[in-house]
C-alpha cells in the first residue's frame, strides 16, 4: 500500500472513526483503525464489535493495498503534524510496518493484518429510506439527555426511534426516558420509514452520530433490521447493533388532562434555577416551585449548605401548588426550548407535568417530581 492524502482530510476522516474504539481493549486489533487505499480514496474504520464507523476520503494511491494501525496514535501523529501538510502512507512488506511521512516528520508504526480486523455483516437490512440529516439530528439531539444510563434497565440505554400512525399522514418519533424524565420528539415520516421496524439505538451510537451529522450532508440513509440500523451520510457511514429489548410503552405516563397551565419565558427560568441550585444538596438537587398567578417562587433548602430564594414573572392559570423538582432534570429540558417560551401542564405535587416548547410544537417532555 502506498497512498498521498492531504492532512486536513485525512484528520477529519480518522477524527470521526477513532472516536469509536474503546480507550481499553482485551483484544489488540480493535485499537486499531483499517485502513483501505483504491480507486482514488481511502477509507478508514474502526470498531469495538457493536458500532463500526466508517469514512472515506479523497487521495492519490500509488499501489492499492489495506493494513490496519493503533487509530489513536495514527490520530494524534496526524493532528499534529503542519496544516496543508501531504501525508505519506506506505506499508512496507520488508519490516511489516506503516510509514507515515509529512515534510521533515516520519513515523513507524506497527500494524495488524487487516484480514483479522472484524466488520459488522449488514446485508439483511431490508428496511431503507432517506430523510432530511437536520431532522434526524434533531430528534436525537433533543431526546438524548433523557437516556438512561442503568445497567440494570438496559432497555432504556438509548433512543427509541419508531413510526407512528397520526392523522397528518404519520410522524418518525424518538422516545427516550430513564424512568424520571421523558423526551418524545417528532419529524415528518419519511417515504418508506412507515413500515419500518421500532428500534432502540444504544446510547454510545446515539453520541457518535450526534457527532457525525454536524459534518454530514443534507440527506442521510437510513437502514434498519431487527438488529442493526446504519446511518449513511456522504462518505461516511455508521452502523450499529440495536438494543435487544422492548421499549416501555411511554404513552401511558404522559398525562393528558393536567389542568394547571404555567407559560415562562425558558430563558429567565433556567438562569434561576441555576441560581438557587447553587446550594442544593448534591444528592438530590431538589428545587420547590411555589406557582400563585403571576409569579413563581423558586427555593432551596440545605441544612447543611444554606438556603436560597428567587422569584420569576410567570403566567399560571391555576390553584396555587407547590410542587419539587430535580434542578439538573429541569435545566436539561430547559436547554432544549428553542424559543423564548415554554408551557407547562401540571396536576399536583405527586403526578407528572408536562413541558411543551412554545416554538417547537413537535417536542413533549414529561418531568417526574419530587417530594420536597
Amino acid at each position: 500500500m502506498k497512498v498521498t492524502i492531504e492532512k486536513s482530510a485525512f484528520a477529519k476522516a480518522l477524527g470521526h472513526v477513532q472516536s469509536v474504539v474503546e480507550r481499553r481493549n482485551t483484544i489488540p486489533i480493535l485499537a486499531n483503525v483499517l485502513l483501505q487505499a483504491d480507486g482514488g480514496a481511502l477509507t478508514l474504520t474502526a470498531t469495538d464489535l457493536d458500532i463500526e464507523a466508517s469514512e472515506s476520503a479523497p487521495a492519490e494511491v500509488d499501489r492499492p493495498g489495506a493494513t490496519t494501525a493503533s487509530a489513536l496514535t495514527l490520530y494524534d501523529i496526524v493532528r499534529k503534524l503542519p496544516d496543508g501538510a501531504q501525508v505519506r502512507l506506505e506499508l512496507s512488506g520488508e519490516d511489516g510496518r506503516l510509514l507515515v511521512a509529512a515534510g521533515r516528520s516520519e513515523f513507524s508504526l506497527a500494524v495488524l493484518p487487516d484480514d483479522d480486523f472484524p466488520t459488522l455483516a449488514a446485508d439483511d437490512l431490508a428496511t431503507r429510506f432517506k430523510m432530511p440529516t437536520e431532522d434526524l439530528r434533531r430528534l436525537l439531539a433533543k431526546a438524548k439527555f433523557a437516556m438512561s444510563q442503568e445497567e440494570t434497565r438496559y432497555y432504556l440505554n438509548g433512543v427509541y426511534l419508531h413510526p407512528v400512525e397520526s392523522g397528518d399522514g404519520g410522524v418518525y418519533r424518538a422516545a427516550a426516558t430513564d424512568g424520571h424524565r421523558l423526551a418524545r420528539i417528532d419529524a415528518a415520516l419519511p417515504d418508506g420509514a412507515a413500515s419500518a421496524p421500532g428500534v432502540i439505538v444504544p446510547r454510545k451510537a446515539v453520541l457518535e452520530l450526534g457527532r457525525l451529522l454536524e459534518d454530514a450532508d443534507e440527506t442521510v440513509e437510513v437502514s434498519v433490521s431487527e438488529t442493526k440500523i446504519r446511518f449513511d451520510f456522504g462518505a461516511g457511514r455508521l452502523t450499529s447493533k440495536l438494543v435487544d429489548g422492548t421499549f416501555p410503552d411511554y404513552e401511558r405516563v404522559i398525562p393528558k388532562d393536567n389542568p394547571n397551565r404555567l407559560q415562562v419565558d425558558a430563558g429567565e427560568f433556567a438562569k434561576a434555577v441555576d441560581r438557587v441550585a447553587t446550594v442544593s444538596a448534591d444528592r438530590t438537587r431538589s428545587v420547590k416551585l411555589a406557582l400563585d398567578r403571576d409569579r413563581m417562587r423558586l427555593t432551596v433548602n440545605n441544612p447543611e449548605a444554606g438556603s436560597a430564594l428567587e422569584e420569576v414573572s410567570v403566567d399560571f392559570a391555576g390553584d396555587p401548588l407547590e410542587i419539587g423538582f430535580n434542578a439538573r432534570y429541569l435545566l436539561d429540558v430547559a436547554a432544549q426550548i428553542e424559543g423564548d417560551g415554554m408551557t407547562a401542564r401540571l396536576a399536583d405535587p405527586s403526578s407528572p407535568t408536562v413541558i411543551m416548547d412554545d416554538a417547537d410544537v413537535r417536542a413533549l417532555y414529561v418531568l417526574m417530581p419530587l417530594r420536597v
